[in-house]
């Protein structure tokens, strides 16, 4: 600290010298004429017509060579700059030497010119600072290695891991492909309240907030609009999706994170058989839109979005492995899961022990698939199926052993749906916080009438399994404990 200290009052010093010399440390305008990058591009031509340019960026190294140095500017794109003695004069070329360091926003003006080496740079002949810095930059080379600190500091981190910098142009491009792709096919992009009285389409627990004007208590919500896109289905839009933030109060670890950001979708007159169909095209086209492959390696798995995705049996799947039929719900599965010790909260319901039972199996699974066959109590709000009114027509995505986006018939049955929500308001009853809440209000749209439909919602944790990261690091600026 003290080190720091004595760096932050010489930088200081260096200001108040600017100032001496007339020039403002923190200017408001620049003067610059090209991007590194378009300066870089179009180099032949700047240099052959001996064109008068301005650039601007981060010094990120400084190296001298008696009257001259080298200066290494970053502006997203690294480019640099020879800075003469004999170019700028004596006087500038001195302030320039006393007041500049490594972590400065500098402006420079000069002329294209090529290196003996063949670098293409600009050669100098004027300059300016247009922001000073007062702490110096973690070494270019080395970066910051603790993980809390990188994050942190995660401007730092970006500014000197060019990957990460890279990565949040994908992830930026992740969404985009996602929302073209929608768009294309009719979809009306919506905004629905991200404050709610009652939370719902997810079981999770939801944080709660106090809402002063109206002097109640309010939740943030869990999934992206799932019940108010279904009530823009009543109200005639066929096809709606969101891209925005949900909120989880619950446990962190590299697939989970508190708050996030989902898509969800829906289209009228679909069932989930043709939304599985439109799944599998859409990740094929993220991968190719914004990766340029189908193949990824997936905590230390190879899977293949190309090939034909596989189909699990959800109740075939959990009988094989535990001798129990998920469809009888007299079956003894706390016994079962004690016999393997897997720990399970005493007097937990019927729909967390089988829960509890899938993740074991789940692991195992490598993908890409749909899993399906789910039993109703599963899904509050999945069509039953015509073919075993015990089972949902509900399916999940699963990638490397994990549940990547789940899509369903949507349940449009008001009277089935609000037995559903009654079974869950038994089991919040009974301890149960992350069971849904019963939406009566959902229920009465639903008695209007919502015709038959597909819905689907994936998170960001897609966007981290193909970065091969976790949900965390995916992040640009994850949630961190203040010091």
């Amino acid at each position: 600290m003290a080190l720091l200290e004595t760096v932050r009052a010489e930088r200081l010093a260096k200001i108040a010298r600017l100032k001496e010399a007339g020039m403002d440390a923190y200017p408001a305008q620049t003067g610059r004429t090209h991007t590194v990058d378009d300066f870089l591009e179009n180099h032949g031509t700047l240099e052959k017509n001996s064109e008068q340019i301005a650039l601007a960026g981060r010094i990120m190294s400084l190296r001298e060579h008696g009257g001259s140095l080298f200066a290494d500017i970053f502006d997203g794109t690294k480019g640099q700059c020879f800075v003469q003695r004999e170019k700028l004069g004596e006087a500038t070329y001195d302030l320039f030497v006393s007041t500049v360091d490594t972590g400065d926003i500098v402006e420079f003006s000069g002329l294209a010119f090529t290196t003996k080496r063949g670098m293409p740079s600009l050669d100098v002949t004027n300059w300016r600072m247009l922001a000073k810095s007062l702490r110096p930059l973690p070494d270019e080379w080395f970066g910051i290695k603790d993980e809390d600190e990188r994050f942190r500091k995660r401007y730092l981190d970006i500014l000197l891991t060019k990957d990460l910098a890279e990565r949040i142009k994908r992830r930026s491009r992740f969404w985009n492909v996602i929302r073209s792709y929608l768009l294309k096919r009719d979809f009306v992009e919506v905004e629905t309240p991200i404050l709610e009285t009652t939370t719902g389409g997810a079981e999770a627990r939801p944080f709660v907030t106090h809402h002063n004007a109206l002097d109640m208590d309010v939740y943030l919500r869990i999934s992206a609009g799932e019940l108010w896109q279904k009530r823009l289905m009543i109200a005639g839009l066929p096809k709606t999706f969101e891209i925005g933030r949900i909120f989880r109060n619950e446990g962190m670890s590299a697939e989970h994170a508190q708050d996030y950001t989902q898509v969800e979708f829906y289209e009228a007159f679909k069932d989930y058989e043709a939304g599985m169909e439109m799944v599998t095209e859409l990740y094929r086209t993220i991968a190719d839109k914004v990766y340029g492959t189908k193949v990824f390696s997936i905590k230390g798995l190879d899977v293949d979005l190309s090939k034909e995705w596989q189909t699990y049996d959800f109740c075939a799947l959990m009988q094989e492995a535990y001798g129990l039929d998920p469809l009888d719900e007299g079956a003894d599965w706390a016994s079962i899961l004690a016999k393997k010790d897997i720990p399970f909260e005493k007097g937990a319901s019927i729909e967390r022990l089988v829960d509890i039972a899938w993740k074991q199996i789940r692991k195992t699974l490598t993908g890409p698939g749909f899993l399906t066959n789910v039993p109703v109590y599963m899904e509050p709000l999945a069509k039953k199926s015509a073919k075993d009114p015990r089972v949902v027509e509900r399916f999940q995505v699963m990638i490397a052993g994990s549940e990547i986006g789940k899509g369903f018939s949507e349940l449009n049955d008001p009277v089935d749906q609000e037995e559903r929500f009654k079974r869950q308001q038994q089991l919040r009853d009974a301890g149960d916080e992350e069971a849904q809440m019963p939406d009566a209000e959902f229920v009465e749209a639903l008695e209007y009438g919502m015709p038959p439909a597909f819905g689907f919602g994936v998170s960001e944790r897609l966007f981290s399994f193909l970065e091969g990261v976790s949900v965390r690091e995916g992040q640009i600026f994850p949630l961190l404990r203040p010091r």
